[in-house]
């Protein structure tokens, strides 16, 4: 057994990617005051703020540093979906992605709440959204993946859910703290070891 050096300008974090094969046993939708607003084609720098506001706390940087096009190509894809979480307020508090691009096959790509609404119940109700829009569609086989980066209670929520964990990975990309990408503050609970270039 050996520990492998990471940079300090670098995070690394293992990823479990998690399946659901079959379409989960009816429930009772659980009770929120929130609601899912459909996104079709959204104005990428409404989503990129959405995207930050939700994902900061645990370093999801991806689709902040893709170009415009790259992201386009993606959130503005028919066989992706995305949604805002509103609250009554008609404030953004999280968001929804879901992607079907590939047969038979959709992806959780982004699912989240702001830390603020941890805890409260409101996520097993955006999962239950989340679950009943992918298997409403021809999907034999609905996925997400989750990192130790992520909320310390991810992995179980994912669980209890109804996933089952398939596999296992390395990641290591550079500190979007150090670029800019994010602020420095994001995420304390994962040191930052280097300073801004």
């Amino acid at each position: 057994m050996g520990l492998i050096p990471v940079a300090p300008h670098e995070v690394a974090t293992i990823v479990t990617t998690l399946e659901m094969r079959e379409r989960p046993r009816p429930r009772p939708l659980p009770a929120s005051h929130l609601r899912l607003v459909a996104w079709p084609a959204p104005a990428l720098d409404k989503y990129r703020a959405l995207f930050r506001r939700v994902g900061a706390p645990w370093l999801w940087f991806s689709r902040l540093v893709m170009d415009d096009a790259r992201l386009a190509g993606i959130v503005h894809d028919a066989g992706v979906q995305v949604f805002a979480v509103v609250d009554p307020a008609g404030i953004e508090v999280g968001m929804l992605e879901l992607d079907f691009r590939t047969a038979g096959d959709c992806e959780l790509s982004y699912v989240g709440l702001i830390p603020e609404l941890t805890g409260a119940g409101h996520g097993r109700w955006l999962m239950a959204q989340a679950l009943g829009r992918a298997w409403a569609k021809d999907v034999t086989r609905v996925w997400v993946h989750t990192c130790t980066l992520d909320h310390p209670r991810a992995l179980g929520f994912y669980r209890a859910s109804g996933f089952v964990a398939v596999k296992r990975t390395i990641e290591t990309f550079a500190d979007p703290r150090v670029s800019g990408v994010l602020a420095e503050d994001a995420a304390p609970q994962v040191p930052l070891l280097a300073s801004r270039r």
